[in-house]
């Protein structure tokens, strides 16, 4: 599961990080958050004729045949395992991929009981974390002048290495030599793509523990990403 990310780096660094230009109606600067949860914004690069673009995009993907967006609250994950034949995932998936780059993400260990222990989820290179996700417009059937909206999801995988002790299912990372299959691959490729939902190597990622602050949507700050004290832990 993947579920809270902290996305901190502006959008034009990212941008120029990933060999991306930005979107017509991007800000450079963004907005910094270190506490990310569904229905916020995400960013998230697409490919336009071969050039990568990087737009924003609501988080909880809402299908173009969805009645509204009611959906949204289920769908901000998709598991690898049922991507390509899940009726909210499968058409985005044969042609609307995403990578979603992120600073960090969150996950909670829940061997200590009552009082999961969040943990913050970096790439050990110092690089963006880059998640494969999906992307779709929709269209409010109902209000027909309404602006449409851009929305995603993030796919998950079973627990690799890095994560396994902590939870049983991560997002796929991918790494920079899949970025264009990933964005690419036309439909009669896809299989190319089932190496890729896998979970990271060993060493891709590193974590530690953080406050409990984070599990409050309403907190922000770059202090919940930093690491607690032991004694703090209890």
């Amino acid at each position: 599961m993947c579920g809270r990310i902290a996305l901190f780096t502006p959008p034009a660094r990212m941008a120029r990080l990933l060999e991306a230009t930005l979107g017509d109606t991007v800000n450079p600067t963004g907005r910094p958050s270190w506490n990310v949860g569904p229905t916020r914004l995400l960013d998230g690069i697409h490919d336009v004729d071969g050039t990568r673009v990087l737009d924003r995009y609501r988080w909880g993907l809402i299908p173009s045949w969805s009645k509204d967006m009611s959906i949204a609250s289920k769908t901000f994950n998709a598991r690898a395992e049922t991507v390509a034949s899940k009726p909210s995932f499968r058409a985005a998936y044969k042609k609307r991929r995403l990578l979603i780059p992120v600073d960090g993400f969150y996950e909670w260990d829940r061997a200590g009981g009552s009082r999961p222990q969040p943990h913050f989820f970096s790439r050990a290179d110092g690089g963006p974390v880059v998640l494969a996700g999906l992307f779709e417009t929709w269209h409010d059937p109902v209000q027909e002048e309404a602006p449409e909206i851009h929305s995603a999801t993030v796919i998950t995988t079973e627990a690799g290495p890095d994560m396994e002790r902590i939870h049983d299912r991560m997002p796929v990372v991918l790494e920079p030599e899949s970025f264009d299959l990933w964005l690419t691959a036309e439909p009669d490729e896809l299989p190319a793509l089932d190496g890729l939902l896998r979970p990271a190597e060993a060493g891709t990622l590193v974590h530690h523990a953080v406050g409990r602050a984070v599990g409050n949507i309403r907190n922000d700050g770059p202090e919940l990403i930093e690491p607690e004290a032991p004694s703090t832990l209890l």
